[in-house]
């Protein structure tokens, strides 16, 4: 039964998770020292990957929007940093989950 409410609690986070990487995003667009955008990119792409591995079990097609959204979103982010093949792994995953 433990089980069970773990994983029905997964879906909550993946939205939580999706919300907070916009977050990180939002603020590594405003950061100017580029080092700083590159870890909210990183902090970014580790709340998604939680989200995505948080969603699978679920069917929302409102939740894989929104990750998929997220990855392409830092992707270009990534590329406008100049990190172009971290920009083609974030385009593939949100083409993998969206």
């Amino acid at each position: 039964m433990l089980f069970g409410s773990i994983i029905a609690a997964r879906h909550p986070l993946a939205i939580a998770s999706t919300g907070i990487s916009q977050r990180y995003l939002k603020n590594a667009l405003k950061a100017n020292d580029p080092y700083i955008a590159l870890i909210l990119c990183h902090d970014a792409e580790v709340s998604l990957s939680q989200a995505a591995r948080g969603s699978k079990r679920f069917e929302i097609q409102g939740v894989h929007e929104g990750i998929a959204t997220a990855y392409v979103s830092l992707g270009r982010l990534l590329d406008h940093r100049g990190r172009r093949s971290e920009a083609q792994a974030c385009y593939k995953k949100a083409e993998k989950i969206g």
